[in-house]
């Protein structure tokens, strides 16, 4: 359960070409249109600390570092993360947006990567503590589909998607099994129909979020 912060915290997460960005861009303007004000991050990332380790971990051969040494950079970035966006955000009252949060590492790093799940989960609590997101939508599609539409954004953080189709299925899996270990805060949504229907199955989740909250 998430400390009581008066903001809203909300993560999506997925294998790679499931559309987080498209789907986090819709949702932010749907909540902006209802008079919410709404910080969008992301993680690796939102802080100059945090992006520097990005760029670290997404570029390169796939094989430049081992899922112990990428569980720690990413709580790393993850800590000031924390530090300097999400909680000061979540104070005020916002509505913070992530793509990526702590699922990806237990689904990265903990499960696919072969870690386990009891060390990124201890270093969870260490880093994440009570600020749990409020929701968790998991964008789920067909690997063969999320790679695909990867390759097409021709951008240049290739290096898990690099690791091959048998990851990234591991990945996936790990995904839907972090959705039934947390059916109370997460949401697995079908990412392979249009932009449109994905976004509607997403506005509905949120929207029974919102309700229960009130």
């Amino acid at each position: 359960m998430r400390a009581r912060r008066p903001g809203l915290f909300i993560s999506f997460e997925g294998g790679d070409g499931a559309g987080k960005s498209s789907q986090i861009g819709r949702l932010a303007d749907h909540l902006r249109r209802l008079g919410m004000t709404v910080r969008v991050t992301r993680e690796p990332g939102g802080t100059d600390n945090a992006e520097a380790v990005r760029k670290l971990l997404v570029t390169g051969k796939a094989e430049s570092w081992g899922p112990l040494a990428e569980s720690l950079l990413v709580n790393a970035a993850r800590a000031d993360h924390l530090d300097r966006v999400i909680r000061p955000a979540l104070d005020r009252g916002d509505v913070v947006i992530t793509d990526r949060f702590a699922d990806s590492t237990t689904a990265y790093q903990g499960i696919a990567g072969g870690l386990g799940e009891a060390t990124v989960e201890a270093l969870r609590a260490i880093v994440v503590g009570d600020d749990e997101p409020d929701l968790t939508i998991i964008l789920d599609l067909p690997v063969e589909v999320g790679l695909s539409r990867a390759r097409g954004r021709g951008d240049a953080d290739s290096r898990f998607e690099s690791k091959g189709v048998a990851y990234q299925e591991r990945v996936r899996q790990a995904f839907l099994a972090i959705a039934r270990k947390n059916p109370d805060r997460c949401v697995v949504v079908d990412a392979t129909p249009d932009e449109a229907s994905v976004f509607d199955a997403i506005e509905d989740a949120v929207g029974k979020m919102l309700g229960a909250r009130q």
